[in-house]
């Protein structure tokens, strides 16, 4: 059955490449594609036929950074963990360290959202160079105007952590993909 369906796509292949005019090398090519069922190949593989994609979070920013004198550092590469579903840069080893040892205490509250739209009860991205550190907890906004806001009435941060958990079930990823969800659950080195 294999052979048949890849037969089938090979020479769907082939026509395709001549109704499309490609170079006969290149038809050529695609008519000794080897003849395996789709999806097959990654299970002969040992590979999952389904990827999990895990984004990077703050645009790269390391979240150790924003609690030190000099403010949001790009992360490297270099220095990834993925941790709650996504994956977390960050300038040095050290800080690397310290948020494998804690991540809840350096991880934007509130899903990374901004903090003025979850008081509205709304999931509002925001720009990860206007942030605030009030009580030792990291918040992002959209804009300045916002951080400004809550800057001016600390207490909005205690509004919007308790707004959170009836806001935070508007997200496309599931719950237990959330930071906020999984504190428990240590950080591991990101997959490459």
């Amino acid at each position: 059955m294999a052979g048949r369906s890849g037969a089938r796509v090979r020479r769907a292949a082939l026509t395709l490449a001549r109704a499309v005019g490609l170079s006969a090398a290149l038809s050529a090519a695609l008519a000794a594609l080897p003849a395996v069922a789709p999806g097959r190949a990654a299970a002969e593989e040992g590979l999952t036929a389904r990827t999990r994609i895990e984004l990077l979070t703050l645009n790269g920013f390391d979240p150790v950074s924003y609690f030190l004198e000099g403010g949001p550092q790009a992360g490297l590469a270099r220095f990834e963990l993925s941790w709650g579903g996504q994956v977390w840069r960050f300038s040095s080893s050290a800080n690397r360290a310290a948020f494998r040892d804690d991540p809840p205490a350096y991880a934007p509250r509130l899903g990374g959202y901004d903090a003025a739209g979850i008081l509205d009860g709304r999931l509002v991205d925001a720009d990860p160079l206007v942030f605030a550190v009030i009580d030792e907890r990291l918040y992002l906004f959209r804009d300045a105007r916002r951080r400004a806001r809550f800057l001016a009435e600390p207490g909005l941060a205690r509004q919007a952590e308790a707004a959170w958990p009836a806001v935070r079930r508007l997200q496309d990823v599931p719950p237990d993909a959330s930071p906020d969800a999984s504190p428990k659950v240590p950080p591991t080195d990101a997959p490459r």
